[in-house]
């Protein structure tokens, strides 16, 4: 019988984390759970779990990341493994290594994990496809497609925070058209049974191809805050861009820029979210990403306990 999905086994287990696409809400709120179950370590004295004790977690940077790579470093070393950062810039591939010879070398290195991020969509999944069945893989992002734990770990701040999904309304508000965060917000999103999905933003960055993900467009950002429960800013993404797709960033935030008055369009007790890193001044205010309605350090923790949740699960799932 085949897998009914390429991040699960036969037998419907979690085995690789590749897109929040097609994962089954069950295995989501099984990972929001047991990461909201990691949160007590970061208390601890001893920030550490013996999960992945013996383990070899190996961090597969292609493309440069600071917050993504250094949580996915904390969270093995808090569950006990080996951490084994490559040196991209000086890796094989630098040299004409194929991507997939470069994997097999490392499979027989004996790594029980790769965490993967790489600028072209899709990369994770044919290593995936390719790997030893031994190795486990982790998307880290992959060009503009998917972010799987930036997903869920934003799904775990909103959860921390509204408590149920089923009567939220969100607004993503921002670069959608090339943010791989989006992706994997709006597909957690539905998952989670979220009725009410807005995407906000220029036409250039919000195109109205973005409907069949089951999203409500808004080019008018007055009409994208509302009422919202959840504000998701996202970072203009120029090196994504081809051409001219805005005027310039400071007109951007005259336009969309989230401030303490537009702020105010949304409900009372709505919170404000940042995948980072952020540019004050382009997608929000300072006071507004230094403001008591602000959860976007949060997200950071969060992010730790998702990304341990995730290797845990897989961990326990190992053949």
């Amino acid at each position: 019988m085949p897998a009914p999905h390429p991040q699960l086994n036969r037998h419907g287990e979690l085995i690789h984390l590749l897109s929040t696409e097609g994962l089954p809400k069950a295995i989501m709120t099984q990972l929001l759970d047991t990461a909201e179950a990691f949160l007590s370590i970061h208390q601890r004295e001893i920030k550490k779990v013996p999960l992945l004790r013996g383990k070899s977690v190996f961090n597969l940077f292609f493309e440069n990341s600071t917050r993504t790579r250094t949580t996915f470093e904390i969270a093995a070393k808090r569950l006990s493994a080996d951490v084994i950062n490559l040196d991209i810039a000086r890796s094989s591939t630098a040299k004409g290594e194929s991507l997939l010879d470069t994997i097999a070398n490392l499979s027989a290195m004996q790594a029980d994990m790769f965490v993967v991020r790489h600028s072209q969509s899709g990369a994770p999944f044919l290593i995936a496809q390719h790997c030893a069945p031994h190795v486990h893989v982790i998307n880290a992002g992959d060009g503009q497609h998917a972010h799987p734990t930036q997903g869920l770990l934003d799904m775990l701040t909103i959860r921390h925070y509204k408590k149920e999904f089923h009567n939220l309304s969100v607004a993503i508000v921002g670069d959608v058209a090339h943010s791989r965060v989006a992706r994997s917000d709006i597909h957690a999103l539905s998952t989670l049974g979220v009725p009410d999905i807005r995407v906000v933003g220029p036409k250039t960055l919000v195109p109205d191809s973005l409907r069949p993900l089951g999203v409500r467009v808004c080019h008018d950002l007055r009409e994208g805050l509302k009422d919202v429960d959840v504000i998701i800013t996202l970072r203009l993404q120029s090196e994504r861009m081809s051409g001219a797709l805005l005027p310039s960033s400071g007109e951007y935030f005259r336009t969309y820029g989230i401030t303490p008055e537009r702020l105010q369009w949304a409900k009372d007790d709505a919170i404000v979210m940042h995948p980072g890193p952020i540019n004050r001044g382009v997608e929000i205010a300072s006071s507004v990403a230094d403001g008591e309605r602000s959860v976007i350090l949060p997200q950071v923790t969060f992010g730790i306990a998702v990304r341990m949740a995730v290797m845990g699960t897989i961990a326990g799932n190992m053949a």
